[in-house]
């Protein structure tokens, strides 16, 4: 803890995940979709929400662009503010599962390191890294905003995938294809993955 934290004292309250988890009958955890601008994070999450608000489960999306113009509008994107912007996000993935909700993250998150800060604020149960697959080139023929035209223009700097890397994920839990399979087809694979965490959940014990 830094020193200008050193007076926080963390309150335990008696309500807990697990209770929050069997109001709601289901588990809550956190999807993080990472990959490239255009492989279709934003599309499959916002799909997935669908599949499992169909379903009864309480869901909340955490989308980059939705973020950085609220919560985040006070960063920008060098590696220290993408940093930043993953820590936040990170946090407030935690705080809306433990409030029993499914997250559906969605961020380019190109840094490894970054992306191992967010796993180790979880338990192995309750984050699920979906790498969404998809050659920069096929990423940059969709160009769906725009930024990717901007960038070689040099007027975006430091724009992953032509000026600044992406890291490819060690070991995620879900691989999906976009430039391969459809949109439906990715869904399908990761509600297999997900099917088992669907349908137990903690008991909860006052």
């Amino acid at each position: 803890m830094s020193e200008k934290n050193r007076n926080i004292v963390h309150q335990n309250h008696k309500i807990q995940k697990s209770h929050r988890n069997q109001l709601l009958n289901h588990a809550s955890f956190v999807v993080w979709f990472t990959g490239l601008s255009g492989s279709g994070k934003s599309t499959l999450a916002n799909l997935l929400e669908q599949k499992l608000h169909q379903e009864g489960k309480l869901t909340y999306i955490l989308d980059g662009d939705n973020v950085r113009a609220g919560l985040n509008n006070d960063l920008g994107f060098s590696s220290e503010d993408r940093e930043e912007n993953i820590r936040r996000v990170s946090e407030v993935s935690k705080l809306i599962s433990d409030a029993g909700a499914i997250v559906l993250s969605a961020f380019i998150s190109p840094f490894e390191k970054d992306r191992a800060y967010t796993r180790s604020l979880f338990t192995e149960n309750e984050f699920i890294e979906v790498f969404v697959n998809c050659p920069v080139e096929i990423c940059e023929q969709r160009d769906v905003k725009g930024l990717y035209k901007k960038a070689r223009a040099g007027q975006i700097q430091e724009f992953t995938g032509i000026s600044s890397p992406y890291e490819t994920p060690n070991q995620p839990e879900i691989i999906v294809n976009t430039h391969l399979h459809t949109a439906e087809e990715c869904i399908t694979q990761i509600l297999d993955y997900l099917k088992p965490k669907l349908e137990n959940h903690p008991v909860a014990i006052l």
